[in-house]
């Protein structure tokens, strides 16, 4: 039976959303959610299909996507160094 990843704060799914699509406007990926409000949300071009996660993006090549995690990663990073900085203050 696979495992799935249970989700510590589900709240946070949205928040992550919003800076995966913003992420992928700064790298200039094709990548699009509706409604989606980012500063490049003009040069994004739609993708169809929807998902679990959003709509399918089987177009992106495995380093594309990888760096959009990197950046998603390294931004939680920043963010989380620069909290954790002002508590030791």
């Amino acid at each position: 039976m696979p495992r799935r990843r249970r989700q510590l704060v589900p709240e946070a799914r949205p928040m992550l959303d919003l800076m995966k699509y913003e992420i992928a406007a700064e790298l200039g990926m094709p990548i699009a959610q509706a409604g989606f409000d980012a500063e490049f949300a003009g040069e994004l071009g739609g993708s169809g299909g929807s998902g679990r996660s959003g709509p399918y993006m089987g177009f992106l090549t495995a380093r594309e996507t990888g760096a959009l995690g990197g950046g998603i990663v390294k931004r939680l990073l920043v963010q989380a160094e620069a909290e954790t900085a002002q508590v030791l203050r």
